[in-house]
Formats: C-alpha cells, structure tokens, sequence
C-alpha cells in the first residue's frame, strides 16, 4: 500500500487496539499503542525513521528524508475517561521536513481522517467565530482571541481532536501557544492541509518537522478565510 494508506491503516490498527484495553488505562494504552506502531512500521517501512512521543529518540532521524512522526495516544488524560471520545492516534510522514501524509484516528468516535482521501471542508457555519479551547489548560493565545473576535469557545480534550474539530467543520479555529511537539501536530496537520484548511506557526510561518529538537511551541489551524485576521490578532496588529 502507498504511504497515505498505511498511515490511515497504522492509526485505525492503533485506534482498535486502544479501545479493546481501554479499561486497562492510559499508561497501558500508550505503551501497547507504541509497540503496535513500531512494529507495523518495521514491518511495512524497514528504511524509513520514526519519531514517537513515547520511545527514546534517535539523532539517526536527522540523515533521513523520510520519516514516520507519530504519537500512539494523544490525550491520555481523555482516554482514561470513558466513554470520552477527544483523544486521537497520530500517524504522520515528514519528507524533507514537511508533514504531507498522514492520518489521525478518533477512534472513539469511529473515524479515521486522512491525506489519501482528504475530508471535504463543509461550509462555513453562521454565527460567531468557534475557537477550540483545552476544558484545564487554555493557551495564552485564549483569550486574545476571544475578545478580538468575539469567539465562542468549544472545549474539547486532545490536540487531535481540536484539530479534526476544525476539519469536520465543528469549530473554525485551533491555536495553540502553550508547548508542543513535532508528534502533536505533525499528522493533525497533514489532514488539516489536505482537506484546504490554513496551517501554519502563530505568526504565520511554515511549520517545519524532523528537527534535531522535536520541541514545536505554537500551532495555528484555521479555515483558510480566517486566516489573515487570526495571524494579525496574534501579532497585536
């Protein structure tokens, strides 16, 4: 199978996993989801490197061109609180630095969102600007927002599920200013841009993967008309 194939396969065979040990916790769930994942991808792409949040990293990644970004349970915390469906499975492919295929499984929701058959974008929602917010720890960004476009706030678990909100047309934007990394954002933006949405640092530069520090401190998804008016309330301009 093609690249776009096996991440949507790899985050669907991680999703089930999770939701058949689920009673077992979010520790448990990370670790198995981790072991699948490596395996799988021994298996399906014994050249290519891997980055995932829950193994040792190996600077080896740094030579590669082609590397699989994934996180085996965004939003432990969301998983360990059932039947809560926002928290997701990251699967993503950085060529050259750039996360193009990927996929992310809500896998209790029963869906599987990916570059090869990119989500269609619906359309625009009346009413106010929906901005996703974490429900214990919204970002600095927050309440800049909110005020400058009198937003609604949605809050929601997992840097997955607030990105594929924004995908499934349930909210118009995600910022985050509060810390991540490269395996929280790589395969939510992949799907993001392939479904025609803008994705991008806060203040409007490309995000860039496979670094030497995983460290990605801010992210910005939108609906791409949104855009410019989000980068400008950012930068207090």
């Amino acid at each position: 199978m093609d690249d776009h194939a096996l991440a949507a396969w790899l985050a669907e065979r991680a999703g089930a996993l999770l939701l058949d040990i689920r009673s077992l916790g979010g520790k448990e769930g990370d670790r198995q989801s981790d072991e699948l994942l490596l395996r799988l991808l021994a298996q399906a792409r014994p050249d290519d490197a891997v980055l995932s949040e829950e193994s040792a990293d190996s600077p080896a990644r740094l030579d590669r061109e082609r590397v699989w970004i994934v996180d085996p349970l965004d939003g432990t915390r969301e998983y360990g609180e059932p039947p809560r469906e926002d928290w997701a499975v990251h699967v993503a492919l950085s060529i050259g630095g750039q996360a193009t295929i990927g996929a992310v499984a809500l896998p209790a929701a029963g869906l599987v969102l990916g570059t090869g058959q990119p989500p269609a974008l619906p359309s625009a929602a009346a009413g106010p600007v929906r901005l996703a917010v974490s429900r214990t720890r919204p970002p600095a960004c927050t309440e800049q927002l909110r005020t400058h476009l009198d937003a609604q706030l949605v809050p929601m678990g997992s840097a997955g599920a607030k990105a594929m909100a924004v995908v499934r047309g349930q909210v118009d934007v995600y910022a985050h200013s509060g810390g991540q990394y490269e395996w929280d954002s790589a395969a939510p933006v992949a799907v993001a841009a392939a479904a025609g949405l803008h994705v991008s640092r806060l203040d409007g530069a490309p995000l860039r993967y496979n670094q030497a520090n995983p460290y990605l401190p801010d992210l910005l998804i939108c609906r791409p008309e949104l855009a410019a008016t989000v980068i400008s309330v950012l930068q207090g301009s």
